[in-house]
């Protein structure tokens, strides 16, 4: 059984399909954590790194580190600070046996089975010089400078996936269509705009030729032999890559996928009639109602009838639009914490409402 600790990401860790024997939520002090949980039995904990006071100083992660029986027992989700993300502070967790951390909801699962050991995470390991001094600019904060020992800092700053097998620093998301037109391209094409604001993104299809129509330079339509070319460059740049999956079997080179059901009546009967097992099939994934006018309800009635958790829910769209509030909310839910949902601190957000724009 595990635990989770929980704060700003609440949201997203409550969504995780895992067995829980206890869950908290706050922001706790090191010594608080160390005394709850020093014989506490449990398998792994989740912990979000927000739920640590004074997170960003590296001492208050050591003196975790020495209070906790087994940090091998730790998942860290991290967040976005540029000091939690820097080559130092993820050097020294390195150096501190903290070796499964990521900033990828996703990669938890997989951690929970498959934890890191040193090798999965040397590549944040910095040696011959003093990883706790990073060469910051003349005021300090900012980001990293460019001194003789500074190794290019920016270059190595951690992404959206963290210490993931055979994916690097990008991270990929795939989206299919499981009922006819569901909206895979136009929703990739929405969210690549949405998110290009504050992340490097690149949008790709696989064996079609829809992005063309967009005009986006940003949007790549290859072939599934092409696929592995992109993702596997090492000099790719891109923070995010979102794939539009189609007909292909390449769901194994994505580190997360996102199904998409258009839930009309007609859509969800031939959905039904090609594959009567389709339902089970996508028990615990992230399944995104798209184009959709169903109401909160409808929802949990759909949920009800589908024996399947919806992650989002999201109307009818203006693609011509730069920015959708839904959107926003969707993208945050996924952990992308630059995209903060317009108006959020007047209003709560709402996972599964329907937004009029």
């Amino acid at each position: 059984m595990n635990v989770i600790v929980s704060n700003k990401y609440a949201a997203m860790l409550s969504n995780l399909n895992i067995d829980l024997i206890k869950s908290i939520n706050g922001e706790f002090e090191v010594d608080e954590l160390v005394a709850q949980f020093d014989n506490f039995f449990f398998n792994k904990m989740i912990l979000d790194i927000t739920a640590i006071k004074g997170y960003e100083d590296i001492n208050n992660i050591q003196k975790l580190s020495f209070g906790m029986n087994d940090m091998s027992k730790v998942i860290l989700l991290l967040d976005d600070s540029p000091v939690v993300n820097s080559p130092a502070y993820l050097s020294e967790l390195v150096s501190m046996g903290i070796y499964n951390f990521t900033k990828n909801i996703d990669a938890i699962a997989y951690l929970i089975d498959n934890p890191n050991s040193y090798k999965d995470v040397a590549q944040f390991h910095l040696l011959g010089n003093n990883p706790a001094q990073p060469n910051y600019g003349a005021q300090g904060g900012g980001r990293p400078g460019r001194g003789p020992n500074s190794r290019n800092q920016e270059s190595t700053y951690i992404s959206d996936v963290v210490a993931t097998p055979s994916i690097g620093g990008t991270r990929i998301i795939g989206f299919k269509d499981l009922t006819d037109h569901a909206g895979a391209t136009t929703l990739i094409y929405m969210l690549k705009k949405q998110l290009e604001a504050n992340y490097r993104v690149l949008g790709v299809e696989l064996d079609k030729e829809d992005f063309l129509f967009f005009n986006d330079d940003g949007l790549r339509s290859v072939s599934t032999k092409e696929l592995p070319q992109i993702i596997k460059n090492p000099a790719n740049t891109y923070q995010i890559i979102l794939i539009d999956i189609n007909d292909s079997s390449e769901e194994q080179n994505c580190s997360e996928m996102i199904y998409l059901i258009e839930p009309s009546t007609i859509m969800l009967n031939k959905m039904i009639r090609r594959d009567r097992n389709v339902l089970d099939k996508i028990k615990g994934k992230k399944v995104v109602l798209n184009k959709s006018l169903l109401e909160p309800n409808d929802v949990k009635d759909f949920e009800y009838e589908a024996r399947c958790s919806v992650f989002q829910n999201i109307p009818p769209l203006d693609d011509k639009k730069e920015k959708h509030r839904v959107l926003d909310e969707f993208l945050n839910r996924l952990g992308f914490d630059k995209n903060k949902p317009a108006g959020e601190n007047n209003h709560g957000v709402h996972l599964f409402g329907i937004v009029k724009e």
